[in-house]
């Protein structure tokens, strides 16, 4: 038990109805169905299924920023952190990189403005970026110089737990190459739990060493990559992995 870094158990989540002439103001809807799981530390775990399915809405819980829910999160760390599918969106425009990696520092408090500044520099080089980029704005740089600028927010506070929630998905193929080998070598380097959700099926193979299977906001299957890619036991598994063109014969993979 000491080993676990999150414990889901029977979580539900609901998000109010959008409004409707004559709705009840208080109707709401379902989006995750007794969802129970646990990660370890260092594990790297995917979350796939269908866009809809309630993916993105797990990850938000678990961070809290989904307020009506019910059943237990129990965190074994602290400062679990999200990157984001869009790495424009979810950087300030306004701001200097150096800023943006800055600014949970300056928030948590406790740090001089030089140490700070030494941790943005290791930070941005932690994700291959040289100290020059601290100086730029989010438009100046390629979309996967953003989305490393997120990730590097995302580690300046030394998380035990990274949600990275379709990281790669808004990336061209060799850029989404070079963010999963990133991803890789924080989490052998830093031993960072990761929960990466996605629907692309061959990029959580390359990976992920447990995936969950999600279907209407329930976890229909879940298991060793190996197990569920080879072995799937719900139909809708299998549906996934045919339509993602995925063999369930280990020779091809």
């Amino acid at each position: 038990m000491d080993n676990l870094i999150l414990e889901v158990s029977h979580l539900n989540a609901y998000y109010k109805e959008k409004e409707r002439l004559f709705a009840d103001a208080k109707a709401r809807k379902q989006i995750l169905h007794d969802v129970s799981f646990h990660m370890e530390r260092g594990e790297i775990v995917g979350l796939v299924g269908e866009s809809g399915c309630g993916k993105s809405t797990l990850g938000k819980a678990i961070l809290g920023m989904v307020k009506d829910i019910d059943g237990n999160i129990l965190h074994h760390s602290e400062h679990p952190q999200m990157v984001f599918q869009d790495p424009y969106g979810s950087l300030n425009p306004a701001k200097k990189v150096g800023w943006i990696i800055e600014e949970p520092l300056r928030i948590r408090g406790g740090m001089t403005e030089e140490e700070r500044n030494a941790k943005v520099l290791r930070r941005l080089r932690r994700v291959g970026l040289d100290e020059k980029f601290g100086e730029r704005y989010p438009n100046e740089l390629s979309g996967g110089q953003r989305q490393r600028v997120c990730i590097a927010e995302a580690l300046v506070l030394n998380p035990q737990l990274l949600i990275a929630d379709e990281p790669v998905s808004a990336l061209d193929v060799t850029v989404q190459a070079q963010i999963i080998e990133l991803l890789k070598q924080i989490n052998h380097d830093l031993g960072i739990a990761m929960l990466f959700i996605s629907h692309d099926l061959k990029v959580v193979y390359q990976l992920c060493t447990r995936v969950m299977v999600m279907r209407g906001g329930r976890i229909v299957e879940q298991g060793s990559t190996d197990d569920v890619y080879f072995h799937p036991q719900h139909e809708y598994t299998k549906q996934l992995l045919y339509s993602a063109g995925i063999s369930m014969e280990e020779s091809t993979m």
